[in-house]
């Protein structure tokens, strides 16, 4: 029973933080999956693929694998540099701005 523990990235969507300060724990896939002759779905017998668990911190993962017999694999998380301008959005609007406001 393999699985990974690793820090999830922010969505492509967004710009925010949000839902990636804790740990996840997921499970390897046991087995392929196939698709379904007659509908065509795409599907597994392998149940443990559908589980992520959520951790505040890795240690903790760590110990909740080991606890359970469960080989983990860490993958650390890249560091990003924080998006901060010195103005901030209210200097877009700010009277004294020197430079002329266009789109």
């Amino acid at each position: 029973m393999a699985a990974r523990i690793y820090k999830p990235a922010r969505t492509a969507m967004s710009s925010g933080m949000a839902k990636t300060h804790d740990w996840v724990l997921e499970f390897a896939p046991a087995s392929a999956r196939e698709v379904d002759p007659l509908m065509g779905w795409t599907s597994s017998s392998d149940t443990r693929s559908q589980v992520r668990l959520r951790f505040e911190s890795k240690e903790a993962a760590l110990d909740y694998a080991a606890a359970n017999g469960i080989e983990a694999i860490v993958q650390e998380p890249n560091s990003r540099q924080p998006n901060i301008r010195p103005g901030g959005y209210g200097e877009n609007f700010a009277t004294g701005r020197r430079g002329v406001w266009t789109h």
